[in-house]
Parts: C-alpha cells; structure tokens; sequence
C-alpha cells in the first residue's frame, strides 16, 4: 500500500453536505460558461470572435486588463482586510452592468475606465464569497487568493482539461501567490511594485485577458449598444461569482480534510484519475 493510500484512508471523509458542496464547486469550476452566455446575449460565437480582434484591440486588451488587476490588487491589499462589506450580490451585479452601459455605449474607447471599475466591483463581490466561506482576508494570502479569480475564470484553450483545468491553474500561480504573501507579510504594502507582485499580476492578466476579449467582442457587435453592454456586463460579474464560489468553497473544504483528500474527491466527481494514479500507470507501463 503506498503512502498516499495509507494517508487517504486516515483523512476522515468528507459529509454529505461538504461532498454535495464539493460536487456544485466541481460543475462550476470545470465548466465556465461566459462564453456560452455572451453568445445568447450577442447572437453570434463571440469566442470565435475573440480571438480574432486586431493587433491594436488586442494591446488596448492588454493594458486595460493589467490596469485593472493592478488597481484590484491594491483594493484587495489595503481596504479588503477592514471592510465588511454589506452590499448584497446583486448590488455588485447591477453596479457592473452600470458600467458595462457606459461600456457599450462608448465602446473600446471607454475601456480603460470601464474595466478598472468593473474588475474593483468584481472583486468587492468576490471578497464577499470569500468571508462566506470562512477566509480572513487580513491574511496577505487569502487577499491574494482573492484575485486569484481572475485567472481561474479564463482558459487557455488547451483540450487537456490536466493542462488547463482548476488545480493546473493554481499550480502555476502557487508559488508566485506564497513568495507575494510572504513578502506582504514581512515587509507590509511599501514594496507594491516589487518583482514578485508584478509577476502575479502578469500572470493573472494572461488568463484573465482571454474573458476580457470575450467580453469586448460581444460588446464590439452592432446589438450590443448601452443595453447589450450592461446585460454583458452582468453575465460577466455572474460569471466570475460563480468561480469564486466554487474556489472557496475548494480552500475551505481543504482547511477541513486537508489538500490531498479534496484533490482525489474533485477528481473523482469530475471523472478524472488523481495525479499520482496517472504517473503510477505510466511508470507500470514503462516497465512492463
């Protein structure tokens, strides 16, 4: 019996209620589904479109969405920890589709405004989720993980879900998020542009900026106008509310159970073998 078997079998297991809530975390994370509500909304694949948008859209793309971040990263750092934020999730909802309005009205031109705005009502919303589901944002961490959405609700495109997938994701952010938390936590917010919380914005923004893409395409298309963008806008927050509830409601079971346990169970309810079952076969496969 390998040690991951004995640890898995001392782990106590999971409740009905926190396998249940695992199970609605999985449907959300592993199937986001902006692209598909931008679609109904736009009448046309706007993922398609997205990747198709010109070199200059592309560079506005870009530094409206590291604006944005890095202007999420501050509130997250500094006003989160003390906020108790009694607005409701619709309150935030309709706040970005005010600012979609102005979005769709003005177009590209009003992006670098509009998605500053947009990424801070997010992410109040998100830190409203994350106290739900028990964090203490006044950990640097958790303020981080916070963020961290951002980068979880947009996917590379890769048809391996292992690649491109929840736990992939995080994996690639890890250390990044530790090495930031540390330094926060060691040297306070004097040292907001060191090199490590650039390179997490840097990594955010590559994810987040293929929904942003999205995002704009639809609102590029002769339907969209004040009213599109602000209905856009809506399915843009839903969309990253839905991913944050299904990430803290992940970081909170793994408080509980531990990180291995949580881990084979998502894996389990998303019909995929864990990690180390998968190197096992391939190892047997070698030598055999």
């Amino acid at each position: 019996m390998s040690l991951q078997e004995v640890s898995l079998q001392q782990a106590p297991e999971l409740t009905p209620d926190d396998r249940d809530a695992l199970r609605r975390a999985v449907g959300l994370l592993e199937h986001p589904s902006l692209a598909g509500r931008l679609t109904s909304l736009a009448g046309r694949p706007v993922e398609l479109i997205g990747f198709a948008l010109p070199a200059t859209v592309t560079k506005a793309i870009s530094s409206a969405t590291s604006k944005g971040l890095e202007a999420a990263l501050k509130v997250a750092l500094r006003t989160l920890p003390a906020s108790r934020s009694s607005g409701s999730q619709r309150l935030h909802r309709a706040l970005a589709a005010a600012s979609g309005a102005v979005g769709g009205t003005f177009g590209l031109a009003a992006l670098p405004m509009e998605l500053p705005v947009s990424t801070v009502i997010m992410l109040r919303a998100i830190a409203e989720i994350a106290r739900s589901e028990g964090e203490d944002l006044s950990n640097p961490e958790a303020a981080l993980a916070c963020v961290e959405v951002f980068a979880l609700g947009g996917r590379a495109g890769s048809t391996d879900a292992a690649e491109s997938g929840y736990f992939a994701t995080r994996a690639v952010l890890a250390k990044t998020v530790s090495e930031a938390a540390r330094l926060i936590a060691e040297r306070g917010l004097a040292n907001e542009g060191a090199s490590i919380l650039v390179k997490f914005v840097t990594q955010v923004a590559a994810r987040f900026g293929i929904v942003v893409s999205q995002k704009v395409a639809a609102q590029a298309l002769p339907v969209a106008g004040a009213i599109g963008g602000a209905a856009i806008n809506y399915a843009f927050i839903d969309h990253f509310q839905d991913i944050a509830r299904g990430h803290f409601t992940v970081r909170r079971l793994e408080r509980v159970y531990g990180k291995q346990l949580v881990r084979a169970e998502y894996d389990r309810i998303a019909g995929r073998e864990p990690p180390a079952a998968k190197s096992t076969d391939l190892t047997t496969n070698a030598t055999s």
